[in-house]
């Protein structure tokens, strides 16, 4: 089991190594460079080749007129200390750029995949339980219908009735500037309120994916031998649905749980882009815009490696809720 640990342990610092070199090598394959404008603007100011290659050494924390692999070995070494460079935009470290914008981002990411997750569970058991009921038909169109609509269209849609035509959620930003406490419960609905519809729109068209999948799993639990020895037991309803029916129909969605956790932190450009959020992934798109490479290298960097956290964390975990994993049973878990 030891050894289990460490391989996933390694594999994890092996992958973000390999994250770490591929950011470094696609910057360098965009056309002209990186900093090659930067680099123009400065000579036309006048400033010597010296000057210039010193501004830009302080930008990315590199040589500019290094060798490569020089490049590589200082870019590696900086980022291994959480040293991301220095933003050309703001004239800022990205990391602190990046602290900044992260959490507004995790925070919408979190609560809407939470709420998709929960709701999508008590949906699923519910129609597992009525299977063939109305109530199973109507929600299973409800989500088959959910899941063909993109997020965007939908965060489109709330935006334009709920924020432009009705007023009854701020259009953008992340909270009242006008509101300096922010320990104050007028900031904490603030908050709720600027990130309900980015909320709204990642939760709603998740949902029904996510019940669809509870209602396949409880059905197929509730139709092992397992079950029916429960019930001859003369156990009641209600400890059946929670011991033995719940707990085994969730358990294959729970890896799914934290991917989509890390893979959404990298999925919200888009969606913050529409409501004007400045989490990640507006960052990001602006440093693109910007040519702000730092940033862009940054920002790029630490949502693949909270992705590649989110799934670590998975396969660490998952042995502990499931034992049979741990232990190589394929029997089913009481």
């Amino acid at each position: 089991m030891v050894n289990y640990y460490v391989r996933r342990t390694a594999r994890v610092f092996v992958t973000i190594f390999a994250v770490m070199s591929l950011t470094f090598g696609l910057i360098r394959l965009l056309p002209g460079g990186p900093f090659t404008q930067l680099r123009v603007q400065l000579l036309r100011q006048g400033l010597p080749p010296e000057e210039v290659n010193k501004q830009i050494a302080n930008l990315q924390n590199v040589q500019p007129d290094a060798p490569l692999w020089v490049q590589y070995f200082d870019y590696m070494s900086a980022a291994l200390q959480l040293d991301l460079g220095q933003s050309i935009h703001y004239s800022r470290p990205v990391v602190d750029i990046v602290a900044r914008a992260a959490p507004w981002t995790i925070f919408i990411v979190v609560v809407s995949t939470v709420l998709m997750f929960a709701g999508g569970i008590v949906l699923g058991a519910i129609q597992a339980y009525w299977e063939g009921s109305r109530f199973d038909t109507a929600v299973s169109s409800v989500s088959i219908a959910g899941m063909s609509i993109p997020f965007y269209v939908l965060a489109i849609l709330l935006l334009l009735f709920f924020s432009y035509r009705w007023s009854l959620f701020p259009p953008s930003g992340t909270a009242d500037p006008s509101i300096e406490n922010q320990w104050s419960l007028e900031y904490v609905i603030s908050v709720i309120r600027h990130g309900a519809l980015p909320i709204l729109s990642y939760t709603i068209v998740g949902v029904g994916a996510q019940a669809l999948a509870m209602r396949g799993n409880s059905i197929q639990v509730l139709g092992e031998d397992f079950v029916e020895v429960a019930r001859l037991r003369g156990l009641s309803d209600g400890r059946i649905a929670t011991r033995y029916v719940a707990r085994n129909a969730i358990l294959p969605m729970y890896t799914g749980f934290l991917l989509l956790l890390g893979f959404r932190l990298g999925g919200t450009i888009i969606l913050e882009q529409i409501f004007n959020y400045p989490g990640l992934g507006l960052e990001l798109l602006n440093a693109v815009n910007r040519n702000d490479y730092p940033m862009m290298m940054g920002t790029f960097l630490v949502i693949t490696v909270a992705l590649v956290v989110g799934v670590y964390i998975a396969d660490l975990t998952y042995g502990k809720i499931d034992p049979r994993i741990s232990k190589g049973d394929s029997s089913e878990a009481y």
